[in-house]
């Protein structure tokens, strides 16, 4: 795998800005089992890339999630809501291509840091 010229996180003053998160499991590989694993492997991967800047899902104030499909907005929101609670953070949910082949989510954040 070739890793792509950018960050996981970068802080401006008390905000942290996550790259897009993939289901890429402990191998590199994209995960397989559907867009449910993978919404649940790209979430818990955007987690850990907060947790390495200090911040949880509590912290995030703003998710752009990736689509590749419309029909898998229903199982993205089920993952979504087991990681973060209300007051949900505000969010943008666009349907597009990826470049990974295999990928169905991509998801990225802003977190407050505390």
């Amino acid at each position: 795998m070739v890793r792509p010229p950018l960050s996981a996180a970068r802080s401006a003053g008390d905000l942290v800005f996550t790259s897009g998160q993939l289901a890429r499991g402990g191998d590199g590989a994209i995960v397989a089992g559907g867009i449910e694993a993978q919404a649940d492997q790209a979430l818990a991967n955007l987690v850990r890339v907060l947790a390495e800047s200090g911040c949880g899902p509590e912290h995030v104030v703003k998710v752009t999630a990736w689509l590749t499909d419309p029909g898998y907005g229903a199982a993205f929101n089920a993952a979504y809501v087991r990681v973060f609670g209300e007051p949900y953070p505000a969010r943008s949910t666009v349907v597009s291509a990826l470049l990974t082949e295999g990928a169905l989510v991509e998801v990225e954040a802003v977190a407050l840091r505390p």
